[in-house]
């Protein structure tokens, strides 16, 4: 299976992030062979997750590990090495995990970190349940190359939620000045003042009544005008409009 060519037509095809995450989760379970699961494990407050898999089952035996805080995908994830379990049985590293992967039917793994520009964001976790030493050389070749897509994916993916979070903030600060410019221009046609002034008195109510500057705002606005204040932003220029106030 040529894995660059299948990731780059992934790409190509341009699917939203999560979503080419899923169809990488389900790539890496199909690169080996016999097939295995493949999960994709995450943190996030500091705590580990399993963002995408290729089946629900990949999902259980991940959850197993974050419960008993053990086992290869918590290592990967630690250590940013490849951990490389041949034969699940005979496996001691993680004695409560072990038994609890048998139990599920795991005879072999393989646990890729997800490393970008020297971080470890993540982890790539494959299980087998056909028989022990599943994992050839070139099924650990195919498995490292879509890990790396998928890293890559991840931190894409990391940036992009990032991005939206400060998008959020910034549409809520600017919103929070259109009101508060309101209320200043309300404030200078009451006290018959600059816009200095009319901002010095609302930051000082703002302090004195231990309240967000925006609120303080608000309230002015609906007290004078009878009306909830509204984001100015929304209002549309008339395209006829030859910004005359009159004739």
């Amino acid at each position: 299976m040529d894995v660059l060519g299948s990731v780059h037509s992934l790409l190509l095809n341009g699917p939203g992030l999560e979503d080419l995450l899923v169809k990488l989760a389900g790539m890496a379970a199909k690169v080996v062979q016999p097939q295995a699961s493949c999960g994709m494990t995450a943190r996030y407050d500091g705590q580990p997750h399993t963002i995408v898999t290729s089946d629900s089952r990949a999902a259980l035996i991940d959850e197993q590990q974050y419960s008993l805080g053990e086992g290869p995908c918590l290592d990967a994830l630690e250590n940013g090495e490849v951990v490389d379990v041949a034969d699940q049985a005979s496996e001691y590293r993680w004695r409560r995990y072990r038994d609890s992967a048998l139990e599920l039917g795991v005879t072999a793994s393989l646990s890729f970190p997800l490393v970008v520009d020297d971080q470890i964001i993540g982890a790539l976790n494959l299980y087998g349940y056909d028989q022990p030493n599943s994992f050839s050389e070139a099924d650990r070749e195919r498995a490292a190359a879509v890990a790396d897509q998928a890293a890559t994916t991840l931190a894409f993916a990391a940036r992009a939620v990032q991005h939206l979070h400060l998008s959020e903030q910034l549409e809520r600060a600017l919103a929070s000045r259109s009101v508060i410019d309101q209320a200043l221009g309300l404030l200078m046609g009451q006290q018959k003042c600059d816009a200095r002034t009319a901002f010095e008195l609302l930051r000082r109510h703002s302090q004195n009544t231990n309240r967000k500057l925006r609120d303080v705002a608000a309230d002015l606005i609906t007290k004078l005008t009878g009306q909830a204040p509204v984001d100015s932003r929304t209002f549309a220029p008339d395209d006829d409009s030859n910004g005359s106030f009159g004739d």
